[in-house]
């Protein structure tokens, strides 16, 4: 099942900044690091979502709040963004009408799948009680969903039952 995006809008008032976190930090606390692919243009839902994985225990890297990219996307930006990508632990797609149709998007679950084992590629599709996002990729990755205890948790490309929390979700 998709997540709802008055969920993650919900999640969002739950946002407290925290993204000044390194990843050096989170590495030394056992947290896993994961790789937001996103679209700009849905940065409330892109806090709701920090909020829930902060609360999961996990490190988030969110390229706008990163101070080091440059202001307008170039070569430079494409080549940090591949560095983080294999860098961090895992790569989560936020699956919305907005990330769908983004340019980098795409580029970016594809680089990932190049990169990094199958099973450190999640999704996270949503809808908005009209239409769902990302089904396109349920089949091939796994997903995350809210489970029956409103966490968040995993399942296997195809499954919706059996799932695992993200917060038992390790290396």
């Amino acid at each position: 099942m998709p997540v709802r995006i008055e969920a993650l809008r919900s999640a969002a008032t739950r946002y407290r900044p925290t993204l000044a976190k390194s990843l050096t930090e989170a590495r030394a606390h056992g947290l896993p690091t994961v790789f937001l692919c996103h679209s700009h243009r849905d940065e409330e839902l892109v806090k709701g979502l920090l909020a829930l994985f902060e609360e999961s225990g996990w490190s988030v890297y969110v390229d706008w709040a990163d101070a080091s990219m440059p202001d307008v996307p170039n070569r430079e930006t494409a080549d940090r963004i591949k560095r983080k990508i294999v860098d961090l632990n895992y790569f989560l797609f936020l699956a919305t009408s907005n990330s769908i149709s983004s340019r980098w998007c795409p580029w970016e679950i594809g680089y990932a799948d190049g990169k990094k084992p199958i099973e450190r590629i999640l999704v996270l599709p949503t809808t908005d009680g009209f239409k769902t996002y990302g089904n396109e990729y349920l089949q091939l990755y796994r997903h995350i969903d809210l489970s029956n205890l409103s966490k968040l948790a995993v399942w296997q490309p195809g499954q919706t039952t059996n799932g695992i929390l993200l917060k038992n979700l390790r290396e």
